[in-house]
């Protein structure tokens, strides 16, 4: 009989799913807070999560694993690093949405998986097959191109895939559950974020219960759409297989993409129109090559 963990369960789908289009489609939910500036948008991320991952944890009864993250020196310290990475992230994924460099956002999730390989072969050892050589060579011609024709580096696209790159790297060091983990990182945040609106507020520089109820509704809803899909992912990723996940993670560059062609009107450009397609190849080689893998592991 096949094991539970080379299957996919409909509910592991359903939470993927979920997660990736929520993601997808979290760039309409930023473009309403372009006027907000980024720091003080990933500061309110931070702090209404905190709550919606508390009354998760606790409905899953899983407090008792936090308080002993909360109580190994070695544990706060690798959260303080996935906290620092995870904060860069959105802080880069904001300003890019809000700034008009969706695309570039896109271009960084869609790099995101090869990045990801990349540091498996430097830092964990993994031994790299020709196809994925090749599709990492690719993705890096498409920055190349970018680069030569732009006149400068992608910094935005870089930051988002580095940053995430290590997070999820560091993040499998986390002696923890992922929602016990993503906790973590928002209480070791939390004070900051909160000393930050409190500073915006003191200088009346602050958008939270100040002028506008519409902006302070918005604000107060980051927590929902940055905790939510997080956890939507990671209950998600246990049920599923690894083959299942690398193709449900091209879902949310995809509508990052979308967004910003069709709706936010970025202009493609030459260069992307040559640096997309060599990235989406990059993907498949990616794709085909793991899939392999996994069905050869399978039948010895």
């Amino acid at each position: 009989m096949e094991s539970l963990k080379n299957r996919d369960s409909p509910a592991g789908l359903a939470f993927a799913v979920s997660a990736y289009l929520m993601w997808g489609g979290l760039p309409l939910y930023m473009k309403l807070l372009d006027h907000v500036p980024a720091a003080e948008v990933v500061a309110h991320r931070v702090v209404w999560s905190v709550p919606i991952a508390m009354l998760v944890l606790v409905a899953l009864g899983r407090t008792s694993d936090l308080l002993t993250a909360l109580a190994s020196p070695r544990t706060l310290a690798m959260g303080v690093l996935t906290a620092a990475l995870i904060s860069l992230n959105w802080g880069i994924y904001v300003w890019a949405i809000g700034s008009g460099h969706a695309l570039d956002a896109a271009l960084g999730y869609y790099i995101n998986p090869l990045f990801s390989m990349a540091l498996g072969i430097v830092f964990l050892g993994e031994r790299p097959s020709r196809s994925q050589i090749v599709a990492i060579v690719l993705a890096i011609g498409a920055v190349v191109i970018i680069t030569l024709a732009a006149g400068t580096i992608p910094w935005v696209a870089i930051g988002l895939f580095v940053s995430w790159g290590f997070y999820a790297l560091c993040k499998k060091q986390l002696p923890v559950g992922p929602n016990q983990g993503f906790l973590l990182e928002v209480l070791i945040l939390l004070l900051p974020a909160l000393a930050y609106i409190a500073w915006l507020s003191l200088q009346q520089q602050g958008h939270f219960l100040m002028l506008s109820l519409y902006d302070s509704l918005l604000l107060l809803g980051c927590g929902a759409v940055t905790a939510i899909p997080l956890m939507l992912y990671a209950n998600g990723a246990k049920r599923l297989r690894l083959t299942t996940i690398a193709v449900l993670q091209y879902i949310a560059p995809t509508m990052i993409f979308l967004c910003a062609v069709l709706v936010f009107d970025e202009p493609l450009g030459q260069a992307r129109m040559i640096a997309f397609p060599m990235i989406w190849a990059a993907l498949v080689i990616y794709s085909i090559t793991l899939i392999r893998q996994m069905l050869a592991a399978k039948t010895k």
